[in-house]
């Protein structure tokens, strides 16, 4: 009887186990899916970012758009956007301050 009990709880921890790991596999993805959207919603800060334009101030949409994206999101973004050119085998990018 102490096998059964042992060999029904060792099931039940091992189910417990898959539904925990399953349940943070979709979490992560959620959160991807939604930092892709946040980040898409910046497209409207391109007139203010893209060299040249006269836009010296970003417009309200631009500024509601960039305060929706999760921080995380937007620092990992960046982050993995600054080894991209090591990754490609090309020389790193230096920014001077304007």
């Amino acid at each position: 009887m102490a096998a059964a009990a042992k060999s029904v709880l060792g099931c039940q921890l091992a189910l417990l186990v898959l539904l925990v790991v399953g349940n943070v596999s979709l979490m992560a993805r959620a959160q991807r899916s939604a930092c892709t959207t946040e980040l898409s919603n910046l497209n409207v800060c391109a007139p203010f970012v893209v060299p040249g334009s006269s836009n010296t101030r970003p417009s309200s949409t631009c500024c509601n758009a960039l305060q929706a994206v999760d921080r995380d999101c937007l620092c990992n973004t960046l982050r993995i956007a600054s080894q991209l050119p090591s990754q490609c085998r090309l020389p790193s990018v230096t920014c001077g301050a304007n």
